[in-house]
């Protein structure tokens, strides 16, 4: 289970969140998938926004989906937008960038939030995955749900 991971812009450990990828894919099935992992600042994930989403703003997660089983794609983070995130959750950075990881994960293998009835399908998979990953915050979809206000997305 390939896992590459990345830095652009800034300067983050990366051993633990690449052994939490590898753990990530192992639980939900894909343990021989690919997965790329960029973390990167907030200028930068905005740059993708635009160019993606036509959104001139950061955003904390971003999804590449590669249409492959086993090449899954790209998953892009913002450690600024994470650290504002796990501020204002009362958490750690690692824990809320495992919240993004399982996010865009889920977005790369078919999960969306758009429409009715797929958020809550979303959210239930966020919050197992992160269970079973030993972290206790509930995922975006439900954050998102509870401060009705949109979450990531994928492109």
């Amino acid at each position: 289970m390939p896992v590459s991971l990345r830095c652009q812009g800034v300067k983050h450990p990366t051993a633990a969140l690449r052994a939490d990828a590898r753990r990530l894919l192992s639980l939900a099935g894909r343990a021989d998938a690919e997965l790329s992992v960029l973390l990167c600042d907030d200028a930068f994930i905005q740059e993708l926004n635009l160019q993606w989403r036509q959104k001139n703003e950061p955003t904390d997660v971003l999804s590449f989906e590669m249409g492959d089983p086993v090449v899954l794609g790209d998953i892009v983070v913002s450690v600024d937008r994470a650290a504002l995130q796990a501020m204002e959750r009362g958490h750690d950075l690692h824990t809320e960038l495992r919240v993004l990881l399982v996010h865009g994960f889920l977005h790369l293998v078919g999960y969306d939030h758009e429409e009715a009835g797929d958020d809550v399908v979303m959210a239930a998979e966020e919050n197992r995955l992160l269970a079973a990953m030993g972290v206790a915050p509930v995922g975006l979809v439900a954050r998102a749900h509870a401060q009705v206000v949109g979450g990531a997305d994928r492109v």
